[in-house]
Formats: structure tokens, sequence, C-alpha cells
């Protein structure tokens, strides 16, 4: 017998429904934790390091509150932890305002 075969809309989701603002949550949280991370390898970058990884940790925390897949998931926790590590990197290397204000 012949199955009928429906296109798999859904980037992350592994219940077969699409969910635009959790992938949406998901790719700005990886994109900000990479940014977040490369920049906070260099001492001179700490502004956008910490801001970045200050914007990650907030998207990833409530991407994580409204994800519904594993998927979804694991991904926010991969974008979650490059973002803390290049916001606590660029903090030590001079803060949010470290130069600006002061």
């Amino acid at each position: 017998m012949a199955q009928v075969m429906r296109p798999n809309s859904a980037l992350f989701a592994t219940d077969g429904k699409a969910h635009p603002l959790q992938d949406t949550l998901l790719g700005v949280t990886l994109v900000l934790g990479v940014i977040a991370f490369v920049t906070a390898m260099f001492h001179n970058l700490h502004l956008i390091s910490s801001w970045t990884g200050l914007a990650g940790i907030v998207t990833g925390a409530y991407g994580q509150f409204i994800s519904v897949t594993t998927r979804e998931r694991f991904g926010l926790i991969l974008g979650l932890g490059a973002a803390a590590i290049g916001f606590f990197l660029g903090m030590a290397h001079g803060g949010l305002f470290g130069g600006v204000v002061g």
C-alpha cells in the first residue's frame, strides 16, 4: 500500500508542527552566542562581547521558557553557553560600560 508523503516544513520541531517563534529565538540566540564568544577572545572588544552575551542570555532564557521540543532546547543550550562565556569574559575585560562611562 502506498503511503502519502507529507513534506516536513518544521525546521527543529519533532512533533511535526511549525514553531516559528521558537525557531527565530533559537537562531538569534545562536548568532548572538557566536558573536559574543568570538569577540570575547579580543580584549578591546569587551563592549560587543558583553552586550551581545547579555542579549543572548536573555533571548535564550526566554526561548527555553517557551520551547516545545528537545531539538529546540538543545540548540538553545548551545547558544546560551556560548553567550554566557562571551558575557563573562567581556565583563572580565572591562564590562558593559568599561571605558565609556566614568
